[in-house]
This record gives structure tokens, sequence and C-alpha cells, in this order.
């Protein structure tokens, strides 16, 4: 079977990654449809025709960059909750996030205009079903409190990561770092969870 896209998928792409380039770049609120379709050089009607407004978009992207969240929810659920389990849980969201930085710093630079969107609260049940997978039944606040701290660990190295490219923008920062900076949240966003065992 061929797993080549039809030029309708396609387009559909080219506008989520345009998109998310330019909402995490100038924000939400500031990016309009024209410009979003002045950067892939389309008429407005041509974007219509897959997304009717910003929201559609930002739905599209969540979708489309969410998958690594949705696998290690339904990877997750049905198991009994171990140590085993929760580490592998944080391994795989730092995993998919470290392949979809985009969506993490979208989220970050766009909180405020996101907060009561459909999209925004789609990707806050992800984020609460994988907290969850990751403290275990009947945890304390303070184990609750640790796999949120854990998981946002990994959006807390992309912070640091900007702050770095923000002190020094001549240069973008190389890939080594950045996979230097994720395996050291891989390791901190660990230790943290490492603390949660809710068996008696």
């Amino acid at each position: 079977m061929s797993t080549t896209q039809s030029p309708r998928s396609d387009t559909r792409v080219r506008i989520i990654d345009v998109a998310l380039e330019l909402f995490a770049s100038q924000g939400y609120e500031k990016t309009s449809l024209r410009e979003i379709a002045d950067r892939l050089g389309v008429t407005k009607a041509a974007l219509y025709y897959h997304f009717k407004t910003k929201d559609d978009i930002v739905h599209g992207i969540v979708q489309s960059m969410a998958a690594p969240i949705d696998e290690a929810i339904a990877w997750g659920e049905g198991k009994a909750w171990s140590p085993e389990l929760r580490d592998e849980m944080v391994r795989r969201f730092a995993e998919g996030m470290a392949e979809r930085a985009p969506l993490l710093r979208f989220f970050h630079e766009n909180q405020p205009a996101l907060r009561g969107s459909p999209a925004g609260l789609e990707f806050k049940e992800r984020m609460l079903a994988m907290i969850r997978l990751v403290h275990g039944p009947d945890a304390s606040f303070q184990d609750r409190l640790r796999a949120t701290m854990s998981l946002f660990t990994i959006n807390s190295a992309f912070f640091l990561l900007k702050q770095d490219e923000q002190e020094a923008p001549e240069c973008v920062l190389p890939a080594a770092k950045q996979d230097e900076a994720m395996d050291a949240a891989l390791v901190v966003a660990l230790e943290i969870a490492g603390r949660i065992d809710p068996r008696p």
C-alpha cells in the first residue's frame, strides 16, 4: 500500500507547519489568516478550504503534534501501576516531545490565548491523563505534584534553551546541544518521578 500523501493532506500539513511557526514566533493573537496564506503563497479562499478559523488550525496542530502523548496514554491505560510503568510513561513523553519541540514552545508562548480554547482544553486533558498514569491510583497530593513536575521538566528544558538562544541571538543552538538538554531533562524528570510510589 502506498504511503504517499494526497495533495489535500499535504497542503494541510504545510498549513499546520507554517501556522505553528508563526504562532510560536509572533503569537497566536498577532497572527492573521492572511499572514498564514501569504507565507504559504495561497489565497485566503484556498486556506479556508482546509481551515475556516485559526481555532481550526490550532485543533489541527494539536491533533497532528500530540500523537506521541496519545500513544503513550493508550500504552499505559489498563496496566497495573508500577515504578517501571511510571518511568516508561515519563520516557515516552520525553521522547515524543523532544521530536515535537515546536508544540511545547507554541503552547508555552500562547498560554493566555489558548487557555479556554477547545484545542487548549484538549491538550490539558491529555496532560492530566499522562499525570494520572505517572502517579498511579490513590496518590497523595505530593505524589500528584511530583508527577506534574516530572512531566513539566521537559517543558522547562525548552524554556531554558530559549533563554540560551535569547542570550546569543546571533547563533542557533546546534542539534547536539538540544539533544544534551533533552537528555538532562529526562534524568531530572526520572529523579522526580522516582519519589512516587503510592503502593502500601
